[in-house]
């Protein structure tokens, strides 16, 4: 029997959440990500109940289970973040995304941890962002809070795999908590995986310092920028410096089974051949009496 992989594309909610699975069913995905709301704007309308109908409806007929669903928040939240009331007014918007992933039925909220501005040390930003999750854990009861690691830029923490750690750490319920690994990001930020064997080694680093069982989801993104360049820029599968080796070894890692595995790459026009790519990766494992 085949590995079950969930591969898909971060796709339009354009007109409506409900829009988002027909999209993704385009592509033929089965998985795929989205914002629930204008990512780049703090508030935003409640979810009207027949557009929660009618995305449970499309994603049933597009055969996308609910786990493959991966949310993404607003870009403009900041968990660790120096200053108290802007710290809390991200906190008001973050558990406000982990209610509308509530009211849609899905088990998995991604976000980017937060930064420190400067203004305050690592470590007590990290333990802020900890923070934030128990909070908002507190105030929900399915939903597994999902933190992207990051490329570094600027004052953005959650690039390493010990800071991924410390903020896993700080939160109380472990259960509800895990990681998305963004290939380009992890790249950027340092750990190698431009071959199978650096790809096999950066993956057996994480398993030590986070653990796999941690990883609940993935951003499948080729860089434009060279390794350990701090720079956030997606590019292609197989067209930046990551090439395609290392996606072999992603597509097979027993790591990332039964989780969402999301493109963001730049070219939409070529996101059923990167999905079929991906797919023809997969070794098939016959089963034996």
């Amino acid at each position: 029997m085949s590995l079950s992989r969930w591969v898909g594309a971060h796709v339009s909610a354009s007109g409506g959440i409900a829009n988002a699975p027909i999209n993704a069913k385009k592509i033929g995905a089965d998985a795929f990500a989205l914002f629930t709301k204008n990512q780049r704007r703090w508030q935003a309308a409640p979810l009207c109940p027949q557009q929660v109908i009618d995305f449970k409806q499309n994603c049933q007929e597009a055969n996308i289970l609910s786990e493959a669903i991966l949310p993404h928040d607003s870009y403009l939240i900041n968990l660790g973040h120096p200053d108290q009331e802007q710290l809390e007014k991200s906190r008001l918007a973050f558990f406000d995304e982990m209610e509308r992933c509530e009211q849609m039925g899905l088990s998995l909220l991604n976000f980017h941890p937060g930064s420190h501005l400067r203004k305050i040390e690592i470590d007590e930003c990290l333990s802020r962002i900890s923070q934030s999750i128990n909070m908002a854990l507190d105030k929900t009861q399915h939903v597994t809070a999902v933190i992207e690691n990051t490329a570094g830029q600027g004052s953005n923490l959650g690039h390493s795999f010990e800071q991924l750690a410390q903020i896993i750490d700080g939160v109380e319920d472990k259960s509800r908590v895990g990681v998305c690994i963004d290939t380009c990001h992890m790249f950027a930020a340092g750990y190698d995986i431009s071959t199978y064997q650096a790809c096999e080694e950066s993956f057996a680093l994480f398993d030590r310092i986070v653990g796999d069982r941690y990883l609940k989801a993935m951003h499948l993104n080729d860089s434009k920028t060279p390794l350990n360049s701090r720079v956030d820029r997606h590019e292609s599968l197989g067209l930046g410096h990551i090439g395609k080796e290392g996606f072999e070894f992603i597509m097979n890692h027993p790591a990332t089974e039964n989780i969402p595995m999301v493109l963001e790459t730049i070219n939409s026009d070529i996101w059923v051949d990167e999905i079929n790519w991906l797919r023809s990766l997969t070794k098939k494992h016959i089963a034996v009496d």
